[in-house]
C-alpha cells in the first residue's frame, strides 16, 4: 500500500509546526490509538493527539489536517487484506543508530497510544499480550549503535516484528471497535 509521506518529508512537515515527537513517534501514536479502537477521523483522536503530542497547546488546522490524514493512512493500512502497514522510520541508507533511535521512539509510543485507549489487557488473546510484553521489552532496551550484518538484521527482525504485532493489535481490538454493528430491521 503505498504512502503518502516518507520518514524525512513528514519529519520535514512536523518540524515547521514544532512538534516535539519525531515522525516515528507520531506514527507510532496515531498506530497505538487507531490499533485499540480510536477512529482517524474522530475528533476525539485530535484531541487526544492534541493532548500526547503537542503538550494541550491550540493544534493548528494544517497539523490536524496532516495528522488525521496519516491516521487515515495507518487505519487503511492496518485493516489492509496484504498486511500493507508499515513503521515510519528511517531509510536503510540512515545510519544504524538513527533508524535503531526512531524505532525505539516508534514502539514507545506505540504503547503510550496504546495505554490511552486499553487499561485492561486480561481480556485480549494469550497472542497479543505475549506481543504487548514483548513491546514493553523492547521499549526498555539501550539500542547500541553496533554496526554490521548482524545488528542489520536484528533491526529488521524487530521492525518486522512491531509491524505484525500492530496489525494484531488493530485485529483484535481495533477492527472490532470501529465496526458498527447493524441494528436488527424488522419489515412489517
Amino acid at each position: 500500500m503505498p504512502t503518502r509521506f516518507n520518514y524525512d518529508r513528514l519529519a520535514e512537515l512536523l518540524a515547521q509546526f514544532d512538534m516535539t515527537p519525531s515522525a516515528a513517534e507520531v506514527q507510532g501514536m496515531l498506530t497505538g490509538l487507531i490499533a485499540t479502537g480510536s477512529d482517524a477521523q474522530s475528533d476525539e483522536l485530535m484531541t487526544l493527539m492534541t493532548d500526547l503530542a503537542y503538550d494541550g497547546n491550540t493544534m493548528p488546522a494544517e497539523l490536524k489536517n496532516l495528522l488525521r490524514e496519516q491516521a487515515e493512512e495507518i487505519q487503511a493500512a492496518l485493516g489492509d487484506r496484504d498486511m500493507g502497514y508499515q513503521l515510519l522510520l528511517p531509510d536503510d541508507q540512515a545510519p544504524l543508530g538513527d533508524r535503531l533511535q526512531a524505532l525505539g521512539g516508534w514502539v514507545q509510543s506505540f504503547l503510550v497510544g496504546f495505554g490511552v485507549n486499553q487499561a485492561n489487557v486480561a481480556n485480549t488473546s494469550g497472542d497479543l499480550r505475549e506481543a504487548l510484553d514483548d513491546m514493553i521489552e523492547i521499549a526498555k532496551l539501550d539500542f547500541d549503535d553496533e554496526d554490521g550484518e548482524d545488528a542489520e538484521r536484528a533491526y529488521f527482525e524487530v521492525a518486522e516484528y512491531l509491524r505484525i504485532s500492530a496489525m494484531m493489535c488493530f485485529t483484535e481490538l481495533g477492527h472490532h471497535q470501529q465496526t458498527v454493528p447493524e441494528k436488527n430491521k424488522t419489515l412489517h
